[in-house]
């Protein structure tokens, strides 16, 4: 009977928790659902009191509006090149830096170490000044190297695939090394295909971050053509046009990428992203 009592409370707390869970579930996704289907409606409807739950009258004279009065293309192909080759020269760049910091002996590697990720506890708004002149000099404002290259030196990716390469037994390297192999090939070969859950896991988390970095693409991208999709489409919400349902597809323009890439890919956002924290 105490075994019963105690499978029915685990049973009755599952059934809470999961109705807790989906609530709060609803309640998060709602703000979505409700800039999706107001970007569907006329403009008047967006803001009728008592609200439409559902358009009415469904209309795509919105997103057809977007692509035809502004260069909404060229936005967002500004945002998958910035994102996309921000991401793979971090991958390059931190997976061999997490490599020397995990498998090579050199002196203050510790020290080093803990001042490169010293950088993450900095906010970028902090360095956004002294950065924005240094690109200024350089005379890289308004193109896509002023974009990508600040974002490329960044600590992230480097602490990240580091706890991959860590948790890689120090014994298939010193095999190789035996065998005759050199240090690029033990890391080309070897090395890197062992840690690709955490560079996936870094592409879409560093892909997603880049694609969002809304402060520092607003200040490089002055031009309309350079800016990207982020700042393209709030540029519609500064407007003094009134119509809430235009501004409504401008924001689910720019957010409906980023969904498709979490639903492909929500799987590098819990495994991939935890393995390489935990070592054997």
């Amino acid at each position: 009977m105490t075994q019963t009592k105690k499978t029915k409370k685990i049973e009755m707390f599952d059934l809470v928790s999961n109705i807790v869970v989906t609530v709060f579930a609803i309640v998060s996704l709602f703000p979505l659902y409700w800039l999706i289907t107001s970007s569907l409606k006329n403009s008047s409807d967006v803001v009728k009191m008592p609200p439409d739950w559902w358009p009415t009258s469904v209309t795509f004279a919105n997103y057809t509006d977007i692509f035809q009065n502004q260069p909404a293309l060229r936005w967002t192909f500004n945002s998958i090149f910035t994102a996309g080759a921000t991401t793979l020269l971090v991958i390059a760049v931190g997976s061999m830096a997490a490599y020397a910091f995990s498998k090579i002996n050199f002196k203050g590697r510790t020290t080093i170490f803990i001042i490169f990720i010293s950088s993450l506890m900095i906010p970028k708004e902090i360095m956004i000044v002294p950065l924005f002149r240094i690109i200024q000099d350089f005379g890289m404002v308004n193109s896509f190297n002023g974009m990508i290259w600040p974002n490329v030196a960044g600590a992230f990716g480097v602490f990240l695939l580091k706890g991959f390469f860590d948790s890689t037994p120090d014994a298939l390297r010193e095999a190789a090394k035996i065998d005759g192999a050199g240090e690029w090939r033990v890391f080309m070969q070897i090395m890197l295909p062992i840690v690709k859950p955490g560079i996936g896991a870094l592409f879409i988390l560093n892909f997603v971050q880049i694609w969002n970095d809304y402060l520092w693409q607003l200040v490089i991208g002055q031009e309309k053509n350079m800016k990207t999709l982020m700042v393209g489409t709030a540029t519609l919400m500064q407007d003094l046009n009134p119509n809430f349902a235009y501004k409504m597809a401008g924001a689910s323009v720019a957010a409906i990428p980023m969904l498709l890439i979490f639903v492909l890919f929500q799987r590098y956002f819990t495994s991939g992203a935890t393995a390489g924290a935990v070592k054997e």
